[in-house]
């Protein structure tokens, strides 16, 4: 209490007030006054027993726990467990059905690049051949390349590149297709991302200023969630 935390600091007078009264009554009537008096001045006193003690270690590690259990509820991200760990998503309640996914992306040449792959005319040969190659292959390869893909077998996988002078760019285009119990989207984007890396390689003795750019997925079908389709 702040009797006793404060006493060596209080005047004699003050200290011996409590020695003047005749009745135990009136001794703890002045105890409170004089606490009540203290926590008016000072506030309130912080606990000092072990049960509050005990009480602040059991918040803090209950409010340490929390934040993941939270986050694995609110979020629904379904390759993080609860605790907050990674984990390979267990597709085996799932339903059979067709997926599909397409995804896109661009490169960014420059006028003099542009002109060089328009005309076929780089060192390294036919750069949108190769990289439609290098894009189905991407494709196929997906699981060993992202840790937390499924191995699937995919049906089809598309990979176009078109050449666009308003910007000097190759705009990509990736699809993918599956019947199976999970989707395709990381195909059709490693898909478009292996074709614009492919395309960097091809010309970058030429350039270093060739920037791949917007890979994005732009329409899915199939699966639990339906069709999304990216707004224009």
């Amino acid at each position: 209490m702040f009797l006793r935390r404060l006493a060596p600091t209080l005047p004699l007078s003050k200290r011996l007030f409590c020695t003047t009264t005749s009745t135990s009554a009136n001794i703890e009537s002045a105890i409170d006054e004089l606490n009540k008096e203290m926590e008016f001045v000072f506030g309130e006193a912080p606990p000092t027993s072990l049960a509050g003690s005990g009480s602040n270690q059991s918040i803090a590690q209950d409010s340490a726990t929390l934040p993941f259990e939270t986050m694995a509820k609110e979020s629904s991200l379904t390759h993080i467990g609860s605790k907050g760990e990674a984990q390979m998503v267990d597709v085996s309640p799932k339903e059979m059905s067709k997926r599909v996914a397409i995804a896109s992306c661009k490169v960014i040449l420059g006028r003099k690049v542009f002109d060089l792959v328009s005309a076929n005319q780089m060192a390294k040969g036919d750069v949108l051949s190769v990289a439609k190659i290098a894009g189905i292959s991407g494709a196929k390869q997906t699981s060993n390349l992202i840790p937390l893909c499924h191995n699937i077998c995919l049906s089809h996988v598309r990979v176009d590149l078109t050449l666009n002078p308003s910007d000097f760019s190759v705009k990509i285009e990736g699809e993918a297709a599956s019947t199976g119990k999970t989707g395709v989207e990381m195909e059709a984007m490693t898909a478009v991302s292996v074709a614009g890396l492919t395309v960097y390689d091809m010309c970058k003795a030429a350039s270093k200023d060739i920037e791949i750019t917007d890979i994005r997925l732009e329409h899915k079908m199939g699966g639990k969630s339906g069709t999304w389709s990216r707004e224009k």
